[in-house]
């Protein structure tokens, strides 16, 4: 028998002899009661099948009385006042569609000041006659750290369908910055008492003083999710059902042109951006870090979104020369490939991590270079070209070894595992196979050899069975999910479509649906971060970039695919918030007091425009790892997707949502298409290139009888709201004239 807690046993018990429900919803075969017990108020949802869950919506030890009660046609609220404060309970339960979704929202008014050492779990699973210890389920996937408190799990005593719990900790950081404690982890528990319990205070309450304590969504589905693909679509599809209703913050317009212009001044400029070994100029990792020898990775992760801003500006910029000239030196003849570290730098490398050791390789260190030169090469890139295909026999050679599932760290002259696991028993580096089929397709779109399209193939099947575990570092997450979905279209095999979407699954159950409104957090935004590591304690810049590029990739290999409705809701969003978010990794950004003095690597300069490593919970000061050179593709991987130049005209088009299909003729409408959910809305703006006033236009949305108004905004431009998933055509009434136009 499953041992259980007093709160559980006095619910269970409680439950036994309760009379009449305060509130009873039945639809679609689902069955929502609210019962008030002796502590709390439940809500208990029955499954088509029987299964019982109790959702514990108001917590009083000693007791409370309702005072009162509105039932309406969603819902019930209650006033509830107990020996320590009043509480209001708000219960909703959404049957809009086939998904319902409970929501119950709660609020304390201490009437004293108050401590709170403890606080049960909100979530109790039961059998159909309601006995929690003869119930059983699969948690999919819960809370880790400071990321979106939730729960997927499936019952499967008695089998049930499957539930997705998300907790609107935004709504909490009023009661976190009172008692000075973090969300952390606060989402979690062991069956069958789950859910979120309150972080014990530090501080007291202060009496009369209003906050929330919990606002909590509940998706459920009817049927079990029974293979790896239905637990990953079925999550994808809950998440969205339940963003749809969430409270989500408003995004601002940031001027994306000039981020880029200092940025790009400090890359270039700032002495603790450069090394220089053999007469050659290095990009360092972090700003001031001279003890690390020069890595490929670090002058390649630069350089790609470089030239997505040369091929979007038409400019030419000196650095990228720069770059490309040093790149040749990282081969190794005797090896026959490229190298993490600069081989004429290596003496540098003292041991004090395990892969600061000559010839030792962290597995997606080798793959993630190959990947950016062969970039360059389908664009032309001659050196690139040969560095990449002169590497891929090694490349090939070392994944066969390992049998494409790669350790940690490796020795590349021998292949000798130096860490074979991330953590005890959780394996290797598991999203490096779909690295590493990215690459291969890549090998075979350059050479047209069908081996690198088998090579690819290989590796994809590794991927099965790892469900929300194949996430090892977020980038390379995305780069496999684009890889995945390009090999269903070359194969048309349903399965690598299905494992893209484990790819993306993984990638958003590693986000943070939540802004951190405490401590620190109150500086900068949150919602719709993304973490780099599937342990990281913090979210950054250049995995947050990359994630943010390979998913309009994703996007745009997606063309002619029906993809699910979930994806192109979610990727869209998760876009649109780190084009808002992705501006306060720069420490200008920031309040100085809230960053690092005593940096891991280097040193941080809070007037220099390079991207901080990291941005903490908000009790914990951020920039600890430094300020990443590597992360300054930031502003060149958001100028080129989403400010679209219109030719002759002293004005750019700007959309927050990911397009396609833009067309801009002189004399004709301009049109494009906005991805993403027509049940969603985005920010369009007209934003001035030029000292001359935007001209007279005429914004339609294909399908709606009325054009859309603009607004004029700060600096002269013009604001739009216009719905995701929609044709967009713009007609100019007066055409201004310029000279010349510098974008």
């Amino acid at each position: 028998m499953k041992s259980m807690s007093p709160w559980a046993v006095l619910a269970s018990n409680d439950l036994a002899v309760v009379e009449e429900p305060l509130y009873s919803n039945e639809t679609k075969n689902y069955t929502f009661q609210v019962f008030q017990t002796s502590d709390s108020i439940l809500v208990e949802a029955r499954m088509p099948n029987g299964a019982i869950s109790l959702f514990r919506c108001a917590y009083s030890p000693g007791g409370f009385d309702v005072a009162e009660k509105q039932v309406n046609t969603t819902g019930i609220t209650l006033a509830l006042e107990g020996v320590y404060g009043k509480q209001t309970v708000d219960i909703i339960i959404d049957t809009d569609e086939d998904i319902p979704v409970l929501r119950y929202t709660t609020t304390l008014e201490p009437t004293t000041t108050l401590d709170i050492p403890y606080w049960p779990r909100d979530i109790l699973f039961t059998d159909k006659s309601r006995k929690p210890e003869n119930s059983a389920g699969k948690i999919h996937a819960s809370q880790w750290g400071t990321r979106s408190g939730f729960l997927y799990l499936s019952q499967t005593r008695p089998k049930s369908g499957a539930i997705l719990y998300l907790q609107n900790l935004t709504a909490i950081s009023a009661y976190c910055d009172q008692t000075e404690t973090s969300l952390g982890d606060t989402v979690g528990g062991e069956w069958p008492e789950l859910g979120f319990s309150l972080p014990p205070s530090k501080k007291p309450l202060n009496a009369g003083k209003k906050v929330t304590i919990s606002d909590a969504f509940i998706a459920f589905k009817a049927q079990a999710a029974e293979s790896e693909a239905e637990v990953m679509e079925t999550y994808l599809t809950l998440l969205s059902r339940i963003y749809l209703l969430m409270p989500r913050p408003d995004t601002r317009y940031h001027s994306w042109p000039e981020v880029l212009e200092n940025g790009l001044k400090d890359l270039i400029e700032s002495p603790g951006c450069w090394s220089q070994v053999a007469g050659h100029k290095y990009f360092n990792a972090y700003v001031s870090d001279y003890e690390t020898p020069p890595e490929i990775m670090v002058q390649l992760a630069v350089l790609l979104p470089l030239l997505d801003y040369v091929e979007w500006g038409g400019k030419e910029l000196e650095v990228m020369k720069v770059i490309k000239e040093g790149s040749p030196a990282f081969y190794n003849d005797q090896l026959g490939t490229i190298m993490r570290w600069l081989p004429a730098a290596e003496d540098k490398l003292k041991g004090e991590e395990e892969q600061k050791v000559p010839l030792v390789m962290d597995s997606w260190y080798l793959h993630h270079p190959l990947l950016n030169l062969s970039r360059l090469a389908l664009k032309g890139d001659k050196v690139a070209k040969t560095l990449f295909l002169d590497s891929l026999k090694f490349a090939i050679k070392v994944a066969r070894h390992f049998k494409y599932k790669w350790p940690v760290f490796y020795k590349m002259d021998t292949l000798e595992v130096i860490k074979a696991e991330t953590a005890e028993g959780k394996g290797g580096e598991k999203d490096v196979a779909g690295l590493y089929a990215h690459v291969m397709l890549q090998a075979f779109e350059l050479t047209k050899e069908k081996k690198y399209l088998a090579e690819a193939e290989k590796a994809a099947r590794t991927l099965e069975g790892y469900g929300f575990e194949i996430f090892y570092q977020a980038n390379n997450t995305a780069f496999s999910a684009g890889a995945l979905l390009r090999l269903f279209k070359i194969t048309g095999k349903n399965l690598y479509l299905e494992l893209s979407y484990m790819c993306l699954a993984s990638i958003f159950r590693n986000t943070q649906l939540w802004d951190c409104n405490y401590g620190h957090g109150k500086n900068f935004p949150k919602f719709f971060a993304l973490y780099p590591l599937n342990d990281a304690p913090y979210t950054a810049a250049y995995e947050e970039q990359e994630v943010f590029c390979a998913l309009h990739d994703y996007l745009n290999h997606a063309e002619g695919v029906e993809i699910l409705p979930s994806v192109k809701l979610l990727v869209a969003e998760f876009i649109r918030y780190t084009v808002d978010r992705a501006i306060y990794y720069y420490p200008p950004m920031l309040p100085t007091e809230m960053l690092e003095e005593q940096t891991k690597t280097g040193e941080v300069d809070p007037k220099l425009w390079i991207a901080l490593e990291d941005l903490q919970d908000g009790w914990l000061k951020s920039g600890t790892v430094g300020q990443e050179v590597y992360g300054a593709g930031n502003a060149f991987g958001i100028l080129p997707r989403h400010y679209l130049q219109i030719p002759g005209e002293a004005f750019m088009v700007y959309v927050d949502y990911p397009t396609a299909d833009f067309t801009a003729v002189r004399g004709k409408n301009i049109s494009f298409q906005v991805l993403g959910d027509a049940r969603l809305e985005c920010r369009m703006m007209l934003v001035k290139t030029e000292n001359l006033k935007i001209p007279a236009v005429e914004v339609r949305v294909k399908g709606q009888k009325k054009h859309v108004e603009g607004k004029p905004v700060k600096g002269g431009n013009l604001e739009f709201c216009i719905p995701g998933d929609c044709q967009v055509s713009i007609k100019i009434f007066e055409q201004s004239t310029i000279k010349h136009n510098n974008h």
